[in-house]
C-alpha cells in the first residue's frame, strides 16, 4: 500500500507530465518530443533534490513515473480538442503539481533527517525547477524568472509547514495545509496580479 507522500507524487507527477505535455503540444511537438518534454517537467525538480539529498532519483528505481507520463501523454491525446478550449488548463495542472511536489520534497527532506529550512529549500526545488526544465525545452523564459509568484508560492507553503510543524501538529495535516497554501497562493497571485518587485538595472 503506497503511502500518503507517495500518492501525493503519483498525481503530482501526472499533473507536471500534463502541464508539460499541454504546453508541448501548444508548440507542435510530435508525441515522442512531447511525452520527453511531460516526464522532464514531472522528474526534473524530484531528481535535483534527490542529488542534492545523496540519494538515488525514484525514477531510476521505480518506473511507475514513466507510466504516469505515458498515461498524461495518452490522456492529451484523447482529450486534445477538449484540452484547446480549456485555456485555464495548463495553469491549473501546472498549480497542483507545483503544490503537490512541494510537499513531497519537503517531507523526504524532512524523513532523512534534515531541517527544517534545508526542507523548505528542497520542496521550492522539487515544485519549481522541473518547471524550469520545461521552458527551456519548449524555448520560453523560464516562469520562476518573471514576475509571477511562482517558486515563492512553495517558500509560502513551506513557512505554513515549518509553523504546522513548530505547533507538533500531525505530519499529515501539516502536509495538506502546506499544499492548500502553495495552489492558494499561486491562484490568488495570478487573479489578483500580485508579483514581486522588478530589479531594475541602471
Amino acid at each position: 500500500m503506497p503511502s500518503f507522500v507517495q500518492v501525493l507524487d503519483f498525481i503530482g507527477t501526472f499533473a507536471f507530465a500534463i502541464s508539460g505535455i499541454r504546453l508541448a503540444s501548444a508548440k507542435r511537438f510530435d508525441w515522442f518530443g512531447a511525452y520527453v518534454v511531460g516526464f522532464v517537467t514531472a522528474i526534473g525538480g524530484g531528481t535535483i533534490r534527490d542529488l542534492l539529498l545523496d540519494v538515488t532519483p525514484g525514477w531510476m528505481t521505480d518506473p511507475i513515473y514513466l507510466i504516469c507520463t505515458g498515461m498524461a501523454l495518452l490522456w492529451v491525446i484523447l482529450f486534445s480538442k477538449s484540452l484547446i478550449h480549456l485555456h485555464n488548463t495548463f495553469f491549473i495542472f501546472d498549480s497542483i503539481g507545483l503544490a503537490l511536489f512541494t510537499v513531497v520534497g519537503l517531507g523526504k527532506s524532512l524523513s532523512l533527517g534534515y531541517p527544517i529550512w534545508v526542507a523548505i529549500i528542497m520542496g521550492s526545488i522539487t515544485g519549481a525547477a522541473g518547471g524550469v526544465f520545461r521552458d527551456v525545452f519548449i524555448n520560453e523564459i523560464p516562469l520562476i524568472f518573471r514576475k509571477e509568484i511562482y517558486a515563492m508560492a512553495c517558500v509560502v507553503g513551506g513557512a505554513a509547514y515549518w509553523i504546522c510543524y513548530a505547533l507538533h501538529a500531525e505530519p499529515y495535516l501539516a502536509q495538506i495545509i502546506c499544499g492548500v497554501t502553495v495552489f492558494v497562493t499561486r491562484i490568488l497571485a495570478v487573479k489578483y496580479k500580485i508579483c514581486l518587485p522588478i530589479l531594475k538595472g541602471e
